[in-house]
């Protein structure tokens, strides 16, 4: 489906089906070009893009005709979070006539992590043990093949920590499955713990002129939270380019249109176990912004765009970033950030979220060096006594 006006024309409106910090990011890099940006969100309050455009619309995600009135004064549609349903997608591309990247058949393959686990397992991508659990013989049957404790996950619709169980025994499973919505008929799959040294991730880009792959970076993780960044990976060169030649594999295998993040696991024995995609921008990219040639952000644009793709290299040996989370209860604001803000290629971002709360992501920061270990101890310093 061709788009229908020349994108880099002070008319032409991109549109963020989601008004969180990622649409922002990406609206940030659009409004460059001279372009509009539209926003449609779910929610009453007041998101992170609504501030920077008129454009802004707020319906249900659930209906194609509000996906449809929105898309009809967007010239082009991308996604910011995966809280919608592929066959809503595709009613509204279908009615509006306005195309959307990812296309809601490549979304379709990746829409809930059941769906995406097999699309990619089919593709011979190696990933993470699962299973589909649909009652408790299946609770106790993954326990007894894959041990325990595991994992259970909402298969639509969790991110940092939310959506997910870690169970010990039965009776923790069968708690979990009825609080992740398993007995109101909510799809709910099991992953297996796995034994790993390093939590990698990648980015690709990719439209009709082509793609690029990001480098390889080492995500740190606490209670299922991004909480830093290492790039590129303190790992092997050869597992860093594994891991990117099967991120690109995985993109082809969708067939994608936009920026898409692949999140893997590597086990002491130097496999790479892929766990989970993201159609859209994500926080392992956030990096990219001041530590790359062309961010994420601005791929992410010019890939839906059909704009040829920038290049994703490293500016320096060392890019570090600090994931700064909400601290308390309170109306945001950022307090003791001044070292930070000091430092030589330091670079804080604040993603314009009104409240705060405890492990709430409301910021992050990046130090660009020449060493990695100094580079990353240096951003962890300067970011301690940040309150958000």
């Amino acid at each position: 489906m061709a788009q229908k006006n020349n994108p880099l024309s002070a008319n032409y409106k991109l549109g963020f089906l989601g008004a969180g910090q990622l649409a922002r990011m990406s609206g940030l890099q659009a409004f460059r070009y001279g372009i509009q940006i539209g926003v449609f969100s779910d929610r009453e309050e007041n998101e992170p893009v609504q501030f920077m455009t008129p454009f802004s619309q707020t319906g249900s995600f659930e209906s194609a005709e509000d996906l449809t009135s929105f898309a009809e004064t967007c010239d082009v549609l991308t996604l910011e979070n995966e809280f919608i349903d592929s066959e809503v997608l595709a009613k509204a591309q279908e009615n509006s006539g306005t195309p959307i990247f990812p296309s809601p058949k490549s979304f379709s393959l990746i829409e809930n992590k059941l769906i995406e686990k097999q699309t990619f397992e089919s593709a011979g991508i190696e990933v993470t043990p699962y299973g589909l659990i649909e009652d408790e013989a299946d609770i106790k049957a993954f326990g007894d093949d894959h041990g325990w404790p595991y994992l259970l996950k909402s298969s639509k619709g969790g991110y940092d920590g939310f959506g997910n169980e870690t169970v010990a025994d039965l009776e923790e499973a069968k708690e979990a499955f009825d609080k992740l919505g398993g007995n109101k008929g909510h799809d709910i799959i099991a992953e297996a713990f796995v034994d790993f040294t390093h939590e990698l991730a990648v980015q690709v880009a990719r439209n009709e002129t082509g793609h690029v792959v990001y480098p390889c970076c080492e995500t740190v993780q606490e209670n299922h939270i991004c909480v830093a960044l290492k790039t590129p990976a303190p790992v092997a060169e050869s597992i860093r380019k594994e891991a990117q030649e099967i991120a690109v594999k995985a993109t082809e295998t969708i067939d994608g249109k936009g920026i898409f993040a692949f999140e893997f696991f590597l086990t002491p024995d130097g496999s790479l176990l892929l766990n989970e995609s993201a159609p859209r921008p994500h926080n392992s990219g956030h990096y990219t912004i001041e530590g790359c040639v062309t961010s994420q952000f601005e791929n992410h644009v010019r890939a839906v765009l059909g704009l040829p793709l920038g290049s994703p290299e490293l500016r320096k040996p060392a890019v570090a970033l600090i994931n700064l989370l909400g601290t308390d209860e309170r109306d945001a604001q950022v307090d003791e950030a001044l070292n930070a803000l000091r430092a030589s290629d330091g670079h804080l971002h604040v993603y314009g979220k009104l409240d705060s709360r405890p492990g709430r992501k409301m910021a992050h920061y990046t130090l660009l060096g020449e060493d990695m270990e100094q580079t990353y101890g240096k951003a962890q310093e300067l970011t301690r006594e940040v309150q958000i």
